[in-house]
């Protein structure tokens, strides 16, 4: 349901367009990883996996389940709220098992959290949590990258520069792309799994942010 609304309200604030590596095809049960770089990127992440035919669960702060109407889409969903730095946070990793399991897809930002820069720029994904790895580990399923490019286009920065930009979006209409690579098994141990999913998914970063003529995805 939630990658249905998000196509539908996406185009309202933003031009989306979406690649996938060559010969891709859907896997049930793999797990999407995916960069995050603003409030905006999950509506985006999600309207255009539901364009390609892919609809995860989402591994989501657990405050987005106290916003209204919001949280009942999400619980309705069978979506995962991961409490940060509290003693549940492990139940959000035996959830997506159980999720993966079933052969339900799960969609993690392997980051944990947005970055701190206020510009509305690109910039390569940060260092990944464990939670990929381990979930890789765990499971055995395949991890598919994402990379978004274009969502601090929408909103970034400050609260009132966020609002201001969300607001001045459908004005605006930014450009957005999201790029899905080719599904792969992680091997190795914990660490060496983790950076063979952060190479992938900073190449599909790559390629989304070049389509957009970002200077940071030009320079490397």
């Amino acid at each position: 349901m939630l990658g249905r609304i998000a196509d539908v309200l996406v185009p309202s604030i933003g031009r989306l367009s979406v690649t996938t590596d060559p010969g891709f095809k859907i896997m049930t049960g793999s797990l999407y990883a995916a960069n995050h770089t603003s409030l905006a990127d999950p509506a985006i992440v999600l309207a255009a996996l539901h364009r390609i035919g892919a609809n995860p669960v989402v591994m989501a702060t657990a405050g987005l389940w106290r916003v209204p109407l919001l949280g009942r889409l999400l619980a309705r969903g069978g979506h995962i709220p991961v409490h940060r730095g509290d003693r549940r946070a492990g139940d959000a990793l035996d959830a997506a098992v159980q999720a993966l399991e079933q052969g339900r897809s799960v969609l993690i930002y392997a980051e944990g959290g947005l970055p701190r820069r206020r510009d509305a720029g690109e910039a390569a994904p940060g260092s990944f949590r464990s939670g990929l790895a381990r979930l890789a580990e765990r499971t055995g399923v395949p991890v598919v990258p994402v990379g978004q490019a274009g969502a601090r286009r929408v909103t970034s920065g400050s609260t009132m520069k966020q609002l201001a930009g969300l607001a001045t979006a459908p004005l605006r209409r930014p450009g957005l792309h999201v790029h899905v690579g080719t599904p792969l098994r992680l091997t190795g141990d914990r660490a060496g799994r983790s950076a063979t999913a952060h190479s992938a998914v900073t190449d599909a970063w790559r390629r989304a942010a070049t389509r957009l003529g970002e200077p940071a995805a030009l320079a490397a």
